[in-house]
């Protein structure tokens, strides 16, 4: 497939049916089991479908071509075994098997695309497009050149492209969504209650007596295992990093200055900009003609209409988004609705019209001086964190512990006696001051006192070191070890019983004739009426409440907990549903989300029948090979 151009137009990633097929190929192998179809086949070949083959080598480059992706996406390095973890590998494997299965298909069926219907669409497409909104050779073979395509190569992809998308539009293409399907969707999201309402507060169950120890026992016996103390380990964790070492009252104003001086334009200012039209003349003497005419006080529009030529909107730009520089000149010259003399430019001679125009800006100094001596500080200090690096893996070489260590290096170790995998210390707080919290404590817990641990890098340049001096097994605390907690949890249980038992004694009332107002005042509560509840996006009553109001019947009354320990009782009073407007915007997006699901589990179901009906076999060594998985890796 083209995931080399995918990278670089949404034009092309864009097409609807392909994206349904790869994106949900992963479902198609969870169908036909691919389990049981990692068996032996032919070296040189990852898959075998039908009479098609999956080679090893293209399994290898689109698999390398996924994994960038997604590192560029998740901004950071991602390994094999992580991108595996994912599941990259079976799903770039799933859609080089779903390509192979639809190509068979439209071999079988005898389908067939011209060349000149492909050079058709591609002149269309507007990744190949230049300014000028026509097909431009020259950007059309860069984009070929940076996706790795020849010509030949690019068409050949196209034509197989083009097929399967007729395959696929063969499946779905006449599929529409039901009139009924829409009315429910359309009574469920907009249908609107009101409701009147009063919170029965937690003090309503009056006072509530201490547990005697043989009811607080049994409560805790059921409910042990959520006072399970969690596994603890002690750790000694030294962070040398930039900004820990890093003063910026070493800096002074005149280093600051000369960043300033070297980077404002990029860093801290506004650039110019002008919002833009245009309109191109084959020869300069027409476009002399009409630059006069402008002059004389006639319209840029009307102008162009006389000439029979289109008025290019270059929308709000700045110089660098103009890549025609003399173009970019003439822009940038004029005033908020100044128009330019004719222009030579790559495409002919241009007018152009400034409609808005904004000044270049920058920061001052002063508002960005801190910053800057900040970052300088933090620049200078690297080369004493990794001075202080080499010292501490001295110290640790020599057989010191990572505290001695630290202290021999003059730095101050955090030491900690008791860390849980959460972070949290043994009375349930937060422990402070972990640099790279979350990698550090994920290392601790796959280690154990004495081993040698690797050290950790930081975001910023930086060095982790870490030790642990200590485990505690995770186990079962006793009543004794965590009385004060298991009494609050029996209370507010108790509470949450009592009250709801009352909410109910009180939504019985309202069932049977009494008011809401006559009920909470009685209660002496403020009863408050809610005229749009609906399933979403209502505010101001707690989503519990809402889900509660749509279970329950027009007119009844019913109860649900409160954002608070406290219990709201409601009756609805009303329920009213709009006539569906089919034509409306939010309705045309359900039917077109609809008919995009529809069509996936569609496309599934043929896939999945496709390749059970061609026979699929896959060489489990290749497919290790091509992925880079090592021979003991779980498939």
């Amino acid at each position: 497939m083209l995931d080399g151009m995918r990278r670089m137009s949404q034009g092309l990633v864009g097409r609807i049916i392909m994206g349904i097929v790869m994106g949900f190929i992963s479902l198609s192998f969870a169908i036909w089991g691919v389990g049981n179809i990692f068996v032996g086949y032919g070296a040189g070949k990852v898959a075998q479908v039908g009479d098609a083959e999956v080679s090893t080598d293209e399994l290898r480059q689109q698999y390398q071509t996924q994994l960038q992706n997604l590192q560029q996406q998740a901004r950071r390095s991602i390994t094999n075994d992580q991108a595996r973890a994912m599941g990259l590998d079976r799903q770039v494997l799933g859609q080089l098997v779903a390509d192979a299965s639809l190509d068979g298909k439209a071999r079988k069926l005898g389908l067939a695309i011209s060349d000149s219907a492909i050079a058709a669409k591609i002149l269309v497409e507007p990744t190949f497009q230049g300014p000028t909104g026509k097909f431009d050779p020259s950007k059309f073979a860069e984009v070929l050149r940076q996706g790795g395509f020849t010509e030949a190569s690019f068409v050949r992809e196209q034509r197989k492209f083009y097929l399967r998308q007729e395959i696929a539009d063969a499946v779905t293409g006449e599929l529409t969504v039901p009139d009924a399907t829409l009315e429910a969707i359309h009574r469920f999201r907009d249908e609107t209650r009101s409701i009147e309402y009063f919170e029965l507060p937690a003090a309503a169950v009056g006072e509530i007596a201490p547990p005697d120890d043989a009811t607080l026992q049994t409560y805790f016996d059921s409910r042990k295992q959520g006072f399970r103390a969690p596994e603890y380990r002690g750790l000694v964790t030294l962070a040398i990093t930039p900004a820990k070492l890093a003063d910026s009252a070493t800096v002074s104003d005149a280093d600051a200055q000369a960043v300033y001086d070297r980077v404002k334009e990029q860093r801290y200012g506004a650039p110019a900009t002008r919002q833009a039209e245009q309109i191109v003349f084959p020869d300069e003497a027409k476009a002399k003609e009409a630059a006069d005419k402008i002059k004389a006080g006639a319209a840029f529009a009307d102008v162009a209409k006389e000439f029979n030529v289109p008025v290019a909107d270059l929308g709000v730009v700045k110089r660098a988004d103009i890549f025609d520089k003399a173009i970019g000149d003439a822009v940038f010259a004029l005033p908020a609705g100044g128009v330019s003399e004719p222009v030579k430019g790559q495409f002919g001679y241009a007018i152009t019209h400034v409609t808005t125009a904004t000044d270049a800006a920058v920061k001052p100094f002063a508002d960005v001086s801190g910053e800057i001596k900040d970052e300088l500080a933090r620049e200078r200090a690297k080369k004493q964190v990794d001075a202080l690096r080499d010292r501490i893996e001295d110290e640790r070489t020599s057989g010191k512990s990572l505290e001695d260590a630290a202290a021999a290096a003059g730095q101050k170790p955090v030491v900690i006696k008791a860390i849980d995998q959460g972070g949290l210390d043994a009375v349930g707080a937060s422990v402070a001051d972990l640099v790279e919290r979350d990698a550090l404590l994920k290392a601790a817990f796959a280690s154990n006192v004495g081993v040698d641990n690797e050290t950790l890098n930081t975001r910023d340049g930086g060095y982790v070191w870490f030790e642990v001096t200590g485990v505690e097994p995770a186990r079962d605390r006793t009543l004794a070890e965590v009385r004060d907690k298991v009494i609050s949890a029996w209370r507010n249980d108790e509470v949450a019983r009592k009250l709801g038992e009352k909410a109910t004694d009180l939504v019985k009332r309202i069932d049977g004739g009494e008011s809401v107002e006559a009920v909470a005042k009685s209660l002496s509560l403020e009863a408050k009426n809610v005229p749009d509840v609906r399933r979403v996006g209502t505010t101001s009553v707690p989503q519990g409440v809402v889900i509660r109001v749509f279970n329950l019947p027009n007119g009844a009354a019913g109860s649900a907990a409160a954002d608070g320990d406290g219990r709201i009782v409601f009756k609805i009073l009303d329920s009213v549903t709009p006539p569906l407007d089919k034509d409306s915007d939010i309705m045309k997006s359900v039917r077109q989300q609809l008919k995009q699901s529809y069509s996936e589990d569609m496309l599934t179901e043929y896939l999945t029948k496709l390749q059970a009906d061609a026979g699929v076999t896959i060489n489990q060594a290749e497919f290790r090979a091509a992925t880079g998985a090592s021979d003991t890796s779980e498939q």
